[in-house]
């Protein structure tokens, strides 16, 4: 599983990275044909005035792909959103493949 971790207009620090990174690695809980994951962090920003964390997060799986966007105060919830919603799809397509 290759995983990619992009910040936009932003540098992340260290304990963010490592958090995102401690999620990714329980995907292969939930879908054992993952072939690639993007995740991007945005900051919304309106005016100068800094508003919203927005995480997305693209999982590649033969044949098909899920995708995700969450908007939250912080980072760290934005990205629960996303994982909480991302893991929602991958159970999902592997019971309809099983099915």
């Amino acid at each position: 599983m290759n995983i990619n971790i992009q910040t936009v207009h932003f540098d992340a620090d260290q304990k963010l990275l490592s958090f995102v990174q401690k999620k990714l690695d329980k995907l292969e809980t939930f879908h054992d044909k993952i072939t690639k994951v993007e995740v991007y962090m945005k900051i919304e920003n309106m005016a100068h005035v800094i508003k919203d964390k927005i995480v997305e997060i693209k999982i590649f799986i033969p044949k098909q792909e899920c995708f995700v966007k969450a908007t939250s105060k912080t980072f760290q919830t934005s990205f629960d959103k996303a994982f909480n919603a991302i893991t929602n799809q991958l159970v999902k397509k592997k019971e309809k493949i099983a099915a």
